[in-house]
């Protein structure tokens, strides 16, 4: 025994005690560092529980590995840091990228011209076009974890597939009804490429915000314009007078051929009564010829007479004096 100790010798009952005391001592030390353990071991697996929002799409990354690639909206558990970690990214949203204005000038830090780059068209021919891209995630995983930066990528993607569809289109048709097919061809085309490098993302719409030739020809191009809206406007003017001329050149031909319809009918009629006329008479003529030449000179003198001035004398008065009154 330690001469030093100030606890003294345990003997009988109360060594008992203290002995009992000591080991409840020494068990309440080993429980209560296993509930320590425990609520510290509940508190870390309570922290893998995580929630995706209804607009949003998760991804669970689990030992360095891709383990779920589309978590949906809800209450999900995974394993807590540094096993596992999550990424939430919102795949409703739309997000907006404008494509084609000018790079800034490396010495001013300002756009060197115009605000839209400029393009080379099919028939060499320099435009100014600048596009507004609206997309969505498509794909979280690869949109994570395939490119390094997908709004650089869409960016360039989006502009060469452009230089490439307006190389094959001519200035004036780009100008005037061009417009909706660019787009369409543009984001068909790029979309294509954006899923052959696997970017996860998905283009909704591309719309061109500004296409106008650079400001060095710009009149230039207004005149050519003002004359193609002449052309138009007098093209449409000439239909509309057509389109009220031929109609009554129809109405005037159909009513003339009537008419000549009903006199070609008519004459033939005509003929042929004379026809069945002369015949009766010939009959008649052939029967009894003095009393028919007697009836045709009668009929005749009926006929003709009316239309003559009669002068109707006494006898025995002088013609001459008559003819000279």
């Amino acid at each position: 025994m330690d001469p030093t100790s100030t606890h003294r010798p345990l003997r009988g009952e109360d060594g008992r005690f203290y002995r009992a005391l000591d080991r409840a001592r020494h068990l309440a030390g080993k429980w209560g560092r296993a509930r320590w353990l425990a609520t510290c071991a509940a508190l870390y697996l309570i922290s893998g529980f995580y929630f995706v929002l209804a607009d949003q799409q998760a991804v669970v990354i689990a030992f360095g590995k891709v383990r779920e690639r589309r978590v949906p909206p809800g209450v999900h558990w995974t394993w807590p840091c540094p096993f596992s970690r999550v990424e939430k990214l919102k795949v409703l949203e739309t997000k907006r990228l404008t494509v084609g204005v000018e790079a800034p000038d490396q010495v001013l830090g300002r756009a060197t011209g115009d605000t839209s780059a400029q393009f080379l068209t099919g028939d060499q021919n320099i435009i100014n076009i600048r596009l507004a891209v609206q997309y969505r995630i498509q794909d979280p995983a690869r949109y994570l974890f395939n490119t390094r930066d997908v709004s650089s990528l869409l960016a360039r993607t989006v502009e060469s597939t452009l230089s490439s569809v307006v190389a094959r289109r001519k200035v004036d048709d780009l100008l005037t009804t061009g417009k909706v097919i660019v787009q369409q061809g543009v984001q068909s085309a790029s979309q294509d490429l954006l899923d052959r490098y696997g970017c996860g993302v998905s283009i909704s719409s591309i719309s061109i915000e500004s296409m106008a030739p650079p400001g060095e020809v710009l009149d230039a191009f207004r005149e050519v314009a003002n004359a193609r809206e002449d052309r138009e406007r007098i093209k449409r003017e000439a239909d509309s007078y057509a389109n009220q001329l031929v109609p009554r050149a129809r109405g005037e031909a159909a009513r003339l051929m009537a008419e000549a319809a009903g006199y070609c009918e008519g004459r033939i009629n005509e003929a042929e009564g004379d026809a069945a006329r002369f015949t009766s008479l010939a009959a008649e003529y052939a029967k009894a010829r003095e009393t028919t030449e007697a009836r045709l000179y009668l009929e005749t003198m009926e006929e003709v007479l009316p239309r003559l001035k009669k002068i109707v004398v006494e006898p025995g008065v002088d013609l001459d004096l008559v003819q000279r009154k």
